[in-house]
């Protein structure tokens, strides 16, 4: 490497570790506002007093009610934000996310189904297994479709024909459901909310996340070699075809944990990385912490829109991100596509 290479790697680096520690300053401000706002408004020294009590008005309210949504929204956004970046890294295509291959679709029929049977309820721990099986079923699908060295081109095609699938087993579910609460339960499910979440949704949801976001963040070298073409990176020694399993399983695991305790969230997994790419030089595997952190805090902050939002009942978080995600989905799409060019290591 010359000097010159050597020194624009170093400015790249220096760059990407203001945008992440800046990143991580307005999350630290969006997590303060989340934990303030609500129907029982609470001031920094409630806040204070909250943390350090577990018993009193402040403390009920911190541990019980806005912690345990605030750790959903970040662990939740932070993963879209994650898979969405791998998933672009991996097909070079920058309107991949998780729906693509019908990871969010497959996991919602899974957990709607165990809650339509009754299995069991919201908050045991076959929800979380249900929905990551049903995101893991649609993987196994998507190979037995396409094969293991399949194109990008035929894993999209085949992913996106998974989720219309899912998404008609969900209609059918719930026009099949005999009692209309429950029915009605499942619809606002699956709009997409962290509402009413407690640390037991926490505990349902975090570990699956934490696995599967480690994981993703170890494979950004095979996004990266990416970049020079599939040959390329197999004559660099990256087993494409373990690359593109190892992604899509990590994704499904994770999405399915996300999926079991918010419903369906659309959109961050697309809108994250597209906003941070620009500022790692479209380097895939420096894009994966900043995505990571932009999610959560895209995330974050929608949870605390939908509490401002004035209105008899709360805007599920799902709509708000739709909302936001579908004009922003055209733009991707109509834009210069020669904005996604790598520029290299």
């Amino acid at each position: 490497m010359t000097i010159q290479a050597a020194s624009a790697v170093h400015v790249r680096t220096s760059h990407v570790r203001v945008l992440n520690l800046g990143l991580a300053s307005l999350l630290l401000i969006a997590a303060l506002g989340s934990v303030m706002v609500g129907a029982a408004p609470l001031s920094i020294h409630d806040v204070w007093e909250g943390v350090w009590r577990h018993s009193g008005v402040s403390g009920i309210i911190f541990w019980d009610i806005r912690f345990p949504r605030l750790i959903l929204s970040v662990a939740i956004g932070g993963f879209l934000g994650l898979s969405g970046a791998a998933l672009q890294g991996l097909l070079q295509n920058p309107l991949a996310e998780a729906a693509v291959f019908g990871a969010p679709q497959t996991a919602a029929v899974g957990a709607v189904a165990v809650l339509y049977l009754g299995v069991s309820d919201a908050l045991s721990f076959w929800l979380p297994l249900a929905a990551i099986g049903g995101a893991l079923l649609s993987s196994v699908a998507l190979y037995g479709l396409v094969g293991r060295q399949a194109g990008s081109t035929r894993f999209i095609l085949a992913g996106l024909a998974l989720g219309s699938l899912s998404g008609a087993l969900v209609a059918l579910i719930i026009s099949l459901s005999p009692n209309p609460f429950a029915m009605t339960e499942i619809l606002f499910w699956l709009m997409g909310s962290i509402e009413d979440r407690s640390m037991r949704h926490v505990l349902l949801a975090l570990p699956f996340v934490v696995v599967a976001s480690l994981v993703l963040l170890r494979l950004g070298g095979g996004y990266r070699a990416l970049t020079l073409g599939d040959d390329t990176a197999a004559s660099l020694g990256v087993d494409v075809g373990r690359l593109r399993l190892s992604t899509i399983v990590a994704v499904s695991v994770g999405c399915g944990a996300c999926v079991a305790v918010s419903g369906t969230i659309g959109f961050i997994g697309l809108m994250a990385p597209h906003l941070v790419r620009p500022f790692v030089a479209n380097d895939p595997k420096r894009a994966l912490l900043s995505s990571g952190l932009t999610g959560a805090l895209m995330l974050t902050c929608a949870d605390l829109l939908v509490r401002l939002i004035p209105s008899t009942s709360e805007i599920r978080i799902g709509v708000v991100t739709a909302l936001l995600g579908a004009p922003f989905f055209l733009y991707v799409m109509l834009s210069d596509r020669s904005l996604y060019r790598s520029e290299g290591p």
